[in-house]
């Protein structure tokens, strides 16, 4: 074998024992936009409307790397203490991501998922998140997930009523909690 050869084998092993490496799960905490955008005499509104810019190439490049899943921490419960027309922008934007990026989520096979509460998000925001949410629940694509609302320790709180309910029903004995039944009531159950 000549010395080519082999350099050519050992790059194409390295390349796939690279693509071998590839995380399953990418996430990303989408902070700093508005921050951005004031550093550069922007209003902060600015920096969130270029964030979508940002996540449709996120989007994009994990899907061709076949990267299983991407979290975009998009609004933490946190985030209700901003201004009401900081909120009230960001809900608007992601109503219009809902509705704009709907044709883009279907070309690329994504798959829509939502974690975290969505019992403080407005009607309107809701309807256009079921229906991206239903169209694309037969893709076969990376998994897109939307954090919205979403805070890890009320996962956590709502993990754990939703097992003491079950416990006070009957429904599982309390020797019968282990990982597994924690895990499978979390937001994000079934994701890898």
């Amino acid at each position: 074998m000549n010395a080519d050869h082999r350099d050519s084998k050992q790059t194409s092993e390295a390349s796939s024992d690279n693509e071998n490496n590839l995380p399953r799960h990418v996430a990303i905490i989408m902070d700093g936009n508005g921050r951005w955008a004031q550093a550069r005499g922007m209003p902060r509104v600015e920096g969130h409307r270029r964030g979508v810019h940002s996540v449709r190439m996120v989007s994009e490049t994990c899907t061709e790397l076949g990267i299983e899943a991407v979290t975009l921490f998009c609004l933490s419960s946190e985030n209700w203490k901003r201004p009401k027309e900081e909120l009230d922008f960001l809900m608007q934007l992601l109503e219009q991501y809902l509705v704009e990026e709907r044709d883009l989520i279907m070309k690329q096979g994504l798959r829509l998922k939502t974690i975290g509460r969505r019992d403080r998000l407005p009607d309107n925001v809701l309807k256009e998140m079921d229906k991206t949410l239903e169209m694309s629940a037969g893709n076969r694509g990376t998994q897109l997930v939307l954090a919205i609302d979403y805070g890890g320790r009320d996962e956590i709180a709502r993990a754990a009523r939703s097992i003491c309910e079950d416990v006070r029903a009957a429904r599982i004995e309390p020797a019968e909690i282990n990982e597994q039944t924690i895990a499978g009531r979390l937001d994000t159950s079934g994701l890898p």
